[in-house]
């Protein structure tokens, strides 16, 4: 059901009626209007026209000037108020991606003739994108600035390994928005704030980070792999990982590639016969012998069930694999008191 009690194509062909031939077509070109939705640079119809791209710019300044003195213009009020109507529920600030999708949907002619509406009029403001936003609209600069300060608190306490969920992240937003405008901030609104920021994104799995790290923007499949062991939350087995890459990233992921990967990576660590874990659960690496060594070193002269126990917390062996070790004269030896120690 359409958001919009008027059809947006028809308000503009009325608003450009006004214009005489040239300067009409200047506009529909400028703008994306006509039924292709192409829009030309100022320079592309500078050429067209046998005239600079700043003498596009004069033209396309004027007739904006003279539109908005016309009687169309006059007419339209009501319709730029339902924009700003429409806006402001939303929260007063949104990107222009959201904002045009919100009023036009997926149609990119729609959107080109709502985003003409929007810079015609006075009530919209437009802010570029910085380092931090992306392009985005609003009809209140004063709550925009808020929301900014808001966001860029939420920026700060974000590190480059960190993956939030969305609910949390959303929570933590509106927490900063409302110790700022000192009132009670609704969590669609605070969401679609979102969406404003460049600093922080979301991933395939609906988990949020800083936008620039790998688990938000995986680079390849060991980032791929990172997300779903991270995901899942327990040791794997190469198979399974490449299975689940395919699932949730929906491309597909070769169990060898994956398996090769996992073996250069810091990030894993192999735990038992083709199964991985995250080093940052706690898993150290290195074979069963390895992990023995580690233990006598940590704890002293150990008692076999007491490394065996151990063992099994590092790795997803058999206890006939840790006895085996255990029986390596060249690197443990037995005490009298029937304690292990490293030969």
């Amino acid at each position: 059901m359409p958001i919009l009690t008027f059809k947006p194509k028809i308000i503009t062909r009325q608003l450009v009626s006004s214009l005489k031939d040239r300067t009409r077509d200047i506009i529909i070109q400028r703008y994306g209007l006509a039924e292709n939705a192409d829009k030309k640079t100022l320079e592309a119809i500078g050429d067209q026209y046998g005239i600079t791209r700043e003498r596009i710019r004069q033209i396309t300044n004027f007739a904006f000037n003279l539109m908005k003195e016309s009687q169309a213009f006059e007419s339209a009020k009501d319709v730029f108020s339902e924009l700003k109507d429409n806006i402001e529920r939303k929260g007063k600030i949104l990107s222009e991606k959201d904002i045009l999708v919100h009023l036009a949907g997926n149609d990119p002619l729609a959107q080109n003739h709502i985003y003409f509406l929007l810079v015609l009029s006075d009530e919209f403001t437009k802010l570029k994108e910085d380092e931090e936003f992306h392009h985005r609209w609003t009809t209140h600069m004063d709550h925009a600035d808020k929301v900014h300060q808001a966001l860029k608190a939420l920026h700060s306490g974000i590190s480059e390994n960190d993956l939030i969920p969305e609910k949390d992240i959303i929570s933590s937003l509106k927490k900063h928005i409302e110790k700022i405008v000192e009132e009670k901030i609704d969590e669609e609104m605070a969401k679609v704030w979102l969406n404003l920021s460049k600093v922080v994104g979301q991933n395939a799995m609906g988990e949020w980070g800083r936008a620039s790290s790998p688990s938000v923007k995986p680079r390849g499949v060991r980032d791929l792999a990172f997300l779903v062991l991270r995901k899942e939350g327990s040791p794997m087995h190469f198979v399974e990982v490449a299975k689940k890459i395919s699932s949730y990233f929906g491309r597909p992921a070769n169990s060898a590639t994956v398996h090769n990967e996992l073996i250069k990576d810091g990030r894993f660590v192999l735990v038992g016969r083709g199964l991985y874990a995250l080093a940052e659960w706690g898993y150290k690496y290195g074979t069963v012998r390895d992990i023995i060594k580690y233990i006598i070193k940590s704890e002293g002269p150990s008692s076999k069930d007491d490394i065996i126990k151990k063992v099994l917390k590092e790795r997803y062996v058999k206890e006939n694999t840790i006895l085996v070790n255990l029986q390596n004269r060249d690197y443990f030896k037995r005490s009298k008191e029937g304690k292990y120690l490293i030969g």
